[in-house]
């Protein structure tokens, strides 16, 4: 019996041994995989630059490739033509390199001194020292990712700051491409990090810096997809579907814990609109939702809320609980003077329902109270200590 124990263990480890090794492969070839696509985008870019062949030239590669790997995919006119424009695409001029230097991009910048030290005036530094430090980046950057999503996000961003972006949350976040599209639909950059906040005057740093950027404004729940030819059952049948998107669009770390969570205070009861807990900040997270414009008010109702659920529900080891009001629009003075004094951490961010319905239906569509009911019914990390 002890020399089955000891297999089970011993077999439990060579089977995590295996799956990691073959994850670790994977990721390796994936990696080569972009780099080749990179440099053999840079041999078509170059070559085509320097002739007078043109675009269709690669019909006529795309067909030489094909007869000489047949085993191989990735040579079709297309693929070709995106591995041109992803070698194209990261270009960097030493501006766009100081730029990197200041993020959080984790990169090997050996080349960036270099480039930096050439006389901006003049404009002139080695194309070879250009390409090495692309390079570097697409190794330790892009390779992290699928093609595919590389593709999306070299045809759907300009900016090139924003396109690491969105590739560093993919990464993270490990999007499917349908996510990452959806993301970059809703103008995720644009909106991340930009709510109107009191966390630098009620959070220690680093913990302000990193809850303003969970924060998004606006937050965008457009779950409501429906055909021309809709009926009422659809839209009952679309917020059921599309509950998990309420979920993505509130971002990474959100565990539920409840709705219209009970707190009993002074002998009275109150209700928390939507309560979670959010795993990487380590604290509750209470979102009241208000199918109106932003009013003072709201603050100090949220206010009271958070300090009733630091002293009910918060352990020693969490952090202070935040505040977030979802208002249908906000004047961003009027709620910046609304926090100022408040010392509870709050944030205020409008939300978007970007599907117009006809007038006959305003009234089959559900209360805030209803859609609340509706989007967490599904008992999502209920779990969680109440």
């Amino acid at each position: 019996m002890q020399l089955d124990a000891d297999y089970k263990n011993w077999i439990s480890e060579v089977k995590l041994k295996v799956r990691s090794s073959q994850i670790k492969a994977s990721m390796a070839v994936n990696s080569a995989l972009i780099i080749f696509y990179w440099e053999l985008g840079k041999m078509l870019s170059d070559k085509i630059s320097q002739s007078k062949w043109g675009d269709k030239i690669l019909e006529n590669v795309s067909k030489d490739l094909k007869e000489e790997f047949p085993e191989m995919k990735g040579f079709s006119v297309t693929n070709l033509k995106y591995t041109k424009r992803f070698y194209e695409y990261f270009q960097f001029s030493p501006q766009v390199v100081g730029e990197l230097k200041k993020s959080n991009f984790q990169i090997d910048l050996q080349f960036a001194t270099q480039l930096q030290s050439v006389e901006k005036e003049k404009d002139i530094f080695s194309q070879q020292l250009v390409d090495e430090f692309a390079l570097a980046v697409i190794s330790n950057i892009v390779s992290r990712i699928p093609w595919g999503h590389i593709t999306i996000i070299i045809t759907k961003i300009k900016d090139i700051k924003e396109a690491l972006f969105y590739i560093e949350k993919t990464k993270e976040n490990n999007w499917s491409r349908d996510t990452l599209s959806l993301q970059i639909k809703s103008n995720l950059y644009q909106r991340k990090g930009v709510a109107i906040t009191n966390f630098s005057h009620t959070l220690p740093e680093p913990f302000s810096d990193l809850a303003q950027q969970t924060l998004k404004d606006p937050y965008v729940f457009d779950f409501l997809q429906l055909s021309e030819t809709f009926i009422e059952k659809d839209i009952e049948n679309q917020l059921v579907n599309h509950i998990r998107q309420f979920l993505l669009e509130l971002g990474k770390g959100f565990a539920f814990v409840g709705q219209q969570y009970h707190l009993e205070i002074a002998e009275k009861d109150y209700y928390l609109d939507l309560l979670f807990y959010h795993i990487k900040l380590k604290c509750y997270v209470v979102i009241e939702l208000k199918n109106t414009s932003f009013m003072p008010e709201y603050a100090g109702k949220l206010n009271f809320y958070l300090s009733a659920v630091d002293s009910i529900l918060k352990e020693k080891e969490d952090k202070p609980s935040i505040g977030i009001l979802l208002c249908r629009d906000k004047n961003n003075i009027e709620a910046e003077f609304a926090l100022r004094d408040i010392n509870k951490p709050i944030g205020v961010s409008e939300f978007e329902l970007t599907q117009t319905l006809p007038e006959n239906l305003q009234s089959s569509l559900p209360s805030i109270e209803e859609l609340e009911s509706n989007l967490l019914n599904d008992g999502y990390r209920n779990d969680l200590p109440k």
